[in-house]
């Protein structure tokens, strides 16, 4: 990483824990990860040694979680006057954009790192299949930065963290349900296969569900690395559009 970035990533990435936001962000997450794995998703009742009932909510918890992370990566910095400041350092805006939004990937990577107990817990209990927990593991963090950056694109465009919130939890929805069999039901009688294949094709859960099997195939890898280009890309638009209005 070049200095400008490494300095944006580091001061990122020190201000979630010089607040409660990385903690309460974390301690959230591993308490609604052990409740949705162990209780709602009848761990115990099924009587499998593995991770599914774990993954299988990951979706769903990253969709509110994840926003309440991207929600103040430009929103507060435009809130506080602090972005023009930012902006005015020999960073590049590129390297701000980028800069800012690994720093959020790594706090969602360190709250994933962290459900390890669950890991070992299954190791103490059976014989699971690691590699295909290991699948899932990487599956779960590309999901996070395509939520991830969905969010840094709609905090970029509004200086009120709830709007962004808001819109980031919207979008992410719609990606997520766009694969669900009550969705690709709506097209069915009036539109052609293609277009319901190509809805399908956009969903988080489509991709997400194939690796988590273990499948590592490169076209939802990609998906997820493009996903995350894209908005990022469109991140750095609003900002520059935003920073000539100014």
């Amino acid at each position: 990483m070049s200095a400008a970035l490494t300095s944006v990533f580091k001061r990122e990435f020190t201000s979630y824990f010089s607040t409660p936001v990385a903690i309460v962000f974390i301690v959230i997450y591993l308490m609604l990860s052990g409740v949705f794995t162990f209780y709602v998703g009848g761990f115990y009742e099924r009587g499998q040694a593995d991770l599914s009932a774990f993954f299988t909510y990951q979706p769903w918890l990253f969709l509110f979680l994840i926003p309440a992370i991207s929600m103040r990566l430009w929103a507060e910095e435009r809130k506080s006057g602090t972005i023009e400041l930012l902006l005015t350092l020999p960073v590049g805006t590129w390297s701000a954009v980028l800069g800012k939004f690994l720093a959020a990937w790594a706090l969602a990577a360190l709250a994933l790192m962290l459900t390890f107990p669950i890991w070992i817990t299954v190791n103490y209990l059976g014989d699971p299949d690691n590699g295909v927990i290991l699948a899932s593991y990487l599956a779960a963090l590309l999901m996070a930065g395509g939520y991830l950056a969905i969010g840094a694109a709609m905090s970029a465009a509004t200086r009120n963290q709830v709007i962004a919130f808001v819109l980031a939890i919207a979008l992410c929805f719609l990606f997520t349900v766009s694969g669900l069999p009550i969705v690709l039901a709506f097209f069915e009688g009036w539109a052609p296969d293609w277009l319901a294949t190509l809805v399908a094709d956009f969903s988080f859960l489509t991709h997400f569900s194939t690796l988590s099997k273990g499948v590592l195939e490169a076209a939802d890898i990609l998906y997820f690395l493009s996903l995350i280009g894209l908005w990022l890309f469109l991140g750095y638009l609003i900002i520059e559009l935003k920073r000539e209005d100014n």
